[in-house]
C-alpha cells in the first residue's frame, strides 16, 4: 500500500459549493485526521480494508457502502491491511441547491442528511450502488470539464454548471429513495473492543470542555487505564488525547463562526482549553491560520452579500 499514494487534490473552481474525487487509490502520506466540515458528505467506500469512526460509532466498511455525512459531526477513515483503500468523496453545500429544490418542489430532499444521524448504505454493489458510483464518476467529470473550459475560454460554463446541479440532483432523489427503505439502518455485529471504543469515543463527547485525563476515563467507565488508551488506538488509529482534541477544535470552529459576538479567551474557555496561550498555538497547528484569522474568513462572505 505504501506505494501508492493519491495524487494531491487540484482545486477546482466551483470548489467553493462542490468538489468531487472518484476513486482516490491508497493513502496519503500523513495519518487521516479526526475532521469535519460545513459541507454534507457522500462518501462511497470501493475497497481495500478500513473501519469509519463516526463521532461514537465504528463502521466496518464493505464494498458499495455509502456514508451520508452532515459534515459538521467528527469523522474520520481508518484504513488498514496490505489491500489498497480506495473511496469516493463528493462534498457540496446545500446553499448552491436551495433555489433548485424550492422550484422543484422537493424540500425533503436533503432530509438523509439532517435527520438520519450520519447513515451508512449497504448496498454491496447492488443496482443503486452501481447507481451512486456511476453519478459520483460522472459529476467528478463535469467539475474537470467546467475547468478546462474555463482555461480554454476565459470564463465559466453556466451550462456545465446546471448540468452538475441536475446530476447532483439526481444523486439525491435516488439515495432519498434509499434512506426511506431503510438501508441506513445497518446494525452490524461489534466486537467487545468496538464496543468499549464507542463507550469511550461517547464519555468523551459528554465531557470534552471538562479536564480529562486516562485516570478519570478508566475509573469512569471501569476499565483499565492501559486498556482504555490500547484499545482506543488499536480500533481508532489515534489516541484518546488526539481524539480529545478533535473535539474541541471541532467546537472552536462552531463557536467562533456562530458565536461572533464571545472573545477568544470565551471560545477558548468553552471548548475545554486550559489557557488562550494554548488554545491558540494548536488552533494554529492545527487550521494553519490563527483563530481570529479564521473567524475573519468564514464571517466576510456573508457580509459582503
Amino acid at each position: 500500500m505504501e506505494d501508492l499514494i493519491s495524487l494531491p487534490y487540484k482545486r477546482k473552481v466551483l470548489d467553493e459549493w462542490i468538489y468531487a474525487s472518484y476513486r482516490m487509490r491508497g493513502v496519503e502520506s500523513y495519518t487521516f485526521q479526526f475532521h469535519s466540515h460545513h459541507e454534507y458528505e457522500i462518501y462511497f467506500f470501493c475497497g481495500g480494508d478500513c473501519k469509519y469512526l463516526i463521532n461514537n460509532r465504528i463502521y466496518e466498511l464493505v464494498p458499495g457502502d455509502i456514508i451520508l455525512l452532515d459534515g459538521m459531526t467528527l469523522h474520520k477513515a481508518n484504513p488498514w491491511g496490505e489491500s489498497i483503500y480506495t473511496r469516493s468523496v463528493l462534498h457540496f453545500s446545500p446553499t448552491w441547491l436551495s433555489d433548485l429544490i424550492s422550484t422543484l418542489g422537493i424540500p425533503n430532499l436533503l432530509m438523509p442528511f439532517k435527520k438520519l444521524n450520519n447513515p451508512l448504505l449497504r448496498t454491496r454493489y447492488d443496482e443503486n450502488g452501481q447507481y451512486v458510483d456511476g453519478q459520483m464518476k460522472k459529476i467528478s467529470g463535469l467539475l474537470t470539464e467546467i475547468d478546462e473550459e474555463l482555461q480554454r475560454m476565459g470564463k465559466k460554463s453556466e451550462l456545465l454548471e446546471a448540468e452538475v446541479k441536475l446530476e447532483l440532483t439526481q444523486l439525491l432523489l435516488a439515495i432519498y429513495k434509499m434512506s426511506k427503505k431503510e438501508l441506513a439502518q445497518v446494525n452490524s455485529r461489534k466486537t467487545e473492543k468496538e464496543v468499549h471504543v464507542e463507550e469511550i469515543a461517547s464519555w468523551i463527547r459528554d465531557h470534552y470542555t471538562e479536564k480529562i485525563s486516562l485516570d478519570r476515563i478508566s475509573s469512569e467507565l471501569s476499565l483499565s487505564k492501559y486498556y482504555v488508551s490500547h484499545v482506543f488506538k488499536e480500533v481508532t488509529g489515534f489516541t484518546v488525547m488526539e481524539y480529545v482534541m478533535g473535539c474541541r477544535l471541532n467546537q472552536v470552529k462552531f463557536l467562533l463562526e456562530m458565536e461572533p459576538d464571545l472573545s477568544l479567551a470565551e471560545v477558548s474557555s468553552a471548548s475545554g482549553f486550559e489557557s488562550l496561550a494554548h488554545f491558540s498555538r494548536f488552533f494554529k497547528e492545527k487550521v494553519g491560520i490563527t483563530p481570529s484569522h479564521y473567524r475573519k474568513n468564514k464571517l466576510q462572505p456573508a457580509t459582503q452579500q
